[in-house]
């Protein structure tokens, strides 16, 4: 179903036209790396899955955002970065960070076990919040 160009498209097509490059909007997420490895050592799907539900998780919870309306506008040019948090301490401390620093975002809590296992951040450009995530490396 299409639901045609909304408002934030048209902002981002306006700078194109003007001359100003359109903003790039990129989708964080911060997965924990510890669950790939001994003792817990998820397969890769699972982790994916993982990663998945978060980043829909976020985009449904912020689909009304003028950046996630512009980010789904042009499927094709989606851009995700996948970045890597050590263990879950580390994970919710940065969504502890991301919650003081009003960016939004999904911490994603694997149930029944209640284990935090990725953080989604809506799209945004990067320079709004790369100073929160340039500690963590891209996930492999």
């Amino acid at each position: 179903m299409h639901r045609g160009v909304g408002p934030a498209f048209r902002v981002v097509r306006k700078m194109a036209a003007s001359g100003a490059e359109p903003q790039v909007l990129v989708q964080y997420l911060v997965l924990r790396k510890d669950l790939s490895q001994a003792p817990f050592s998820w397969p890769a799907g699972a982790l994916v899955a993982q990663a998945c539900h978060a980043a829909t998780a976020a985009l449904h919870t912020h689909r009304d955002h003028p950046h996630t309306t512009a980010y789904l506008q042009e499927l094709g040019r989606m851009r995700k970065v996948v970045l890597e948090a050590p263990n879950e301490t580390t994970l919710k401390e940065l969504a502890e960070t991301l919650q003081q620093k009003n960016i939004d975002h999904m911490l994603w809590l694997e149930q029944p076990e209640n284990i935090a296992t990725c953080i989604a951040l809506r799209p945004y450009p990067k320079e709004e919040v790369g100073q929160y995530l340039k500690k963590f490396r891209l996930f492999k």
